[in-house]
């Protein structure tokens, strides 16, 4: 019998797919995994977060293709059975199958310590996991020459946070880049995180210009043959959603960058925001686009958090990413924006408390700042990330080569962090 003392979740697993009820919810939300030992493993790094969220334990009931299991999770990540001797077969199915999770302040997953149950049952596996000891750079060089050197632990770090903005999933995902104040690095983090997942992912990354003010995306992105904008997307967009549609035919409506491998979907730079607003209704026929043609989407937004668009944005972002400058005020509007949406809903609230902060250093010098202001919004989000100062951030065109080696490995560094949160 379940407990009436404590909050309830509810998963209905089939195959790689679940069925998810929160505590509280009225709706469910699918979840997606790549294994039947993955999509477990979801069901229970979600319920981690949710007693964190509430901050006690919860009864976690699971049904399907296993049975029908009840598991008492602690916000601490800990799982013990709730009456049913059956559940320690899912829980070793998870202890066995997968790895142990890495501290959540190096983004890690939305829990940041094994699972453990009561008793282990321990299962031997014949299957040993792919190491990870690919060396890069001059010692990967100095390797493929004749040279062998063992990869310091950076490199492996490096190469660790390489995979991880390679993964694809299943189905799209979108990211919003957020913050309320204008000139904070929202534009550059949009360009520079698409670059990333584009690059080591292999494409199908569109970054959106969904701004209703003189968005500048484009100013700092290359151009295609051609001048189109969101505006000309949404007037294309039931023909580019039609049967007869093929996967070249968005190239006429977005804008390819040719060595960092994403697309941007521009808003107009000349126009007024009168002149290019779209609401609710064009906003989630553009988002049906983009889940079509590509497998991540990457929203580089307004400053008008009460616009149509900005609010149907978060409705349907997987993962926030508040960039700030190493400066007191924008980092101050990073943190009221991470409050409002706190107390806007039950969605705002999990996007803001599992979010992503970056700091860039926008000023030599500026370091300690930006270390200090990255220390205050530990506690407040899921992972924090310092880009340093690199000049080729400040102006002009947005490329990823043009990039300092350890500002590249930064940025890698804040990709993984976001990535584990698309999981």
């Amino acid at each position: 019998m379940a407990r009436p003392d404590i909050p309830r979740a509810f998963a209905q697993i089939a195959g790689t797919n679940a069925d998810y009820r929160g505590p509280g919810a009225d709706t469910t939300d699918p979840l997606i995994g790549t294994s039947t030992y993955s999509i477990r493993d979801f069901v229970l790094r979600r319920t981690v977060w949710e007693a964190r969220r509430l901050g006690t334990t919860i009864e976690l009931t699971t049904a399907g293709d296993q049975g029908e299991h009840r598991l008492l999770v602690t916000p601490e990540g800990r799982v013990t059975t709730a009456g049913s001797t059956k559940a320690d077969d899912f829980v070793e199915l998870f202890l066995t199958e997968t790895a142990p999770l890495e501290d959540a302040r190096v983004g890690s997953s939305l829990a940041d310590r094994t699972l453990t149950s009561s008793p282990p049952l321990p299962r031997p596996s014949f299957i040993a996991p792919e190491p990870n000891t690919t060396p890069v750079g001059l010692i990967g060089a100095l390797t493929r020459w004749g040279v062998p050197i063992k990869p310091t632990a950076a490199q492996v770090r490096h190469l660790d946070n390489v995979r991880a903005t390679s993964l694809h999933w299943a189905g799209c995902r979108a990211i919003a880049v957020v913050n309320g104040k204008g000139g904070v690095g929202k534009t550059t983090t949009s360009a520079m995180l698409a670059a990333v997942f584009a690059r080591n992912g292999g494409g199908s990354v569109l970054a959106w210009d969904n701004n209703d003010t003189r968005g500048t995306l484009g100013w700092r992105t290359e151009t295609g043959p051609h001048e189109a904008t969101v505006a000309d997307a949404v007037t294309a967009a039931p023909q580019l959603l039609s049967r007869a549609a093929s996967t070249a035919d968005v190239a006429g409506y977005v804008h390819h960058q040719t060595a960092d491998r994403y697309d941007v979907l521009r808003s107009n730079p000349d126009l007024l925001a009168v002149d290019q607003r779209i609401g609710e209704t064009e906003f989630d026929q553009l988002m049906q686009l983009a889940a079509r043609y590509y497998r991540l989407v990457i929203f580089d937004s307004g400053n008008d958090e009460s616009a149509d668009r900005w609010l149907r944005m978060i409705d349907s972002t997987e993962q926030l990413v508040v960039p700030t400058l190493a400066a007191p005020e924008s980092a101050e509007s990073a943190a009221l924006l991470l409050e409002a949406l706190h107390e806007r809903d039950e969605h705002s609230a999990a996007l803001a408390q599992n979010a992503v902060v970056i700091v860039t250093e926008s000023e030599r010098g500026s370091t300690g700042q930006a270390r200090r202001i990255a220390a205050a919004f530990e506690d407040l989000v899921r992972a924090v990330a310092v880009i340093p100062f690199d000049s080729a951030l400040k102006s002009g065109p947005l490329r990823f080569d043009a990039l300092r080696p350890t500002t590249q490995r930064a940025w890698v560094a804040a990709g993984a962090a976001i990535a584990a949160g698309l999981e």
